[in-house]
Formats: C-alpha cells, structure tokens, sequence
C-alpha cells in the first residue's frame, strides 16, 4: 500500500514537473505573443471585425502573419476564397514543420502528437525542437502541452486585450507593434544558431531563395514563402545529415 502511494506520489510530481517546465519554456513566447496580438486584435478592430470575431479567429486559426494578412483582405474587400487561398498558401510550410515536429517526437505517442501539431507556429516549433529530449522523459508530452497551451491562451488574451482598445490605440502604434513579431523570431533563432552553425546556412538558403522568387523572378509573396521553406528544408536536410554523420 505504501509503495504503491509512494508511486503515486512520483508520478504526480514528474507530471507537476513537466507542466511547469513546459510553462516556463512557453513563457518568453508568451512576453512576445501579448503585444504582437494586441496589434492584431486593434488592427481587425479597425477592419471592422467584432470582438467575437476577432477574438475567434485567434481561437481557431492560431497563425499571427496569416491573422494579419486576413485583416488587411478584409479591410480591403477580399472575398472569402481569397482569403482561404492566401492563407493556405502562406500557411504551407506547417506541413513541412508538422512532419519534422512528428519525426522529433517518435518517443511520444501519436495520439498526443496529433493534437499537439495543432499549437505548432514558427516560435512554437523553434522552441520545442531545442528542446527534443523532453520527449524521452516520462510524461514528456505534457512537457509540450504546457508549452503549446502557454502561447495559445497568450495569444487569445492579447487578441481579445487589442479588440477591446482598438478605439483607443492610435494607427501608427499599432502598425509599429508588428515588427515585435520579427524581432522575436530572431530572437529564438539566434541561440539555436550558436549551437549549431549549420542552422545559419539553412536560413540564409531560405532568405535568399525568397529574395529570388520575389525580386528576379516576381513570384507572389505566399508561392516565394512556401519555396523558400521547402527548398530552405531541403537543404537543412542534407546539411544536418552531414553533422550527424560525423
């Protein structure tokens, strides 16, 4: 009887352990998710959505650069299909994140791995994949439950937070609180880089190759990111694999 409370007692702590890591990894995204939703809650505010409708798109779709560019469709008068087709398009290179995501967590059981791919966005990713050895550790799903879970609700709040002043925040605010998303993706990829030097290959590869398809050959914006992440991708494969090999 007291062994087996006693095994109860490890288990709710490894458990109370990996969701308080998880929250804590999640945190820094969170900093930077407040003010980049905010942004985006003023900016569909003033495109004339709802607070309920703005505050549900962050709940379903859960993607900053395609919530923006929704919001400046919509401003403009886009149609539906626009809208849909333009944001798969930008949204493509989730299928190539969602596949890497899966290969980094074999240990973890697909079940939990399925609706985990759900949270996944660029931070979210690049977070979870400089962390791949939770995914050994006994309850290490919850590891990215908790992450995930952190910057979801963060963005949801900030949404709901901007929709609520959106009367008050002037345009030119707003519009300067979006370059917060940038700022904070560099911000994760540069320690990811001093790790590994090869990752700075694998983004340059993918900057320069969106340069080309945009400046040279006048591709669309959503087709010059979906191949930059594709191409940028396979590079990372064979350049990564070299690492390994060694």
């Amino acid at each position: 009887m007291l062994q087996a409370n006693k095994q109860e007692n490890i288990g709710d702590n490894q458990v109370l352990k990996m969701i308080q890591r998880g929250i804590a990894v999640g945190f820094p995204i969170m900093i930077g998710y407040l003010p980049i939703a905010i942004a985006y809650g003023v900016l569909a505010k003033q495109a004339g959505l709802t607070l309920v409708e703005l505050t549900m798109m962050s709940v379903f779709v859960f993607a900053g650069a395609s919530q923006f560019m929704a919001v400046n469709m919509i401003a403009v008068g886009s149609s539906a299909i626009e809208i849909i087709i333009a944001t798969f398009i930008l949204n493509f290179r989730h299928f190539v994140m969602s596949l890497s995501f899966m290969n980094r967590l074999r240990p973890v059981s697909l079940k939990w791995k399925v609706p985990l791919s759900l949270g996944l966005t660029d931070e979210t990713f690049a977070v979870s994949s400089l962390h791949a050895k939770e995914a050994n550790e006994e309850k290490g799903s919850l590891f990215y439950t908790s992450l995930f879970l952190t910057a979801y609700f963060a963005w949801i709040a900030g949404s709901f937070l901007g929709g609520v002043l959106g009367e008050i925040i002037p345009q030119r605010l707003s519009d300067s609180m979006g370059i917060a998303l940038y700022a904070m993706f560099i911000g994760l990829l540069v320690p990811a880089v001093k790790k590994q030097w090869r990752l700075a290959l694998i983004s340059i590869a993918a900057i320069l190759i969106n340069v080309i398809c945009t400046s040279l050959l006048h591709m669309s914006t959503g087709w010059a990111i979906v191949l930059g992440t594709v191409l940028g991708g396979l590079c990372g494969v064979f350049l990564m694999r070299e690492e390994e090999e060694k």
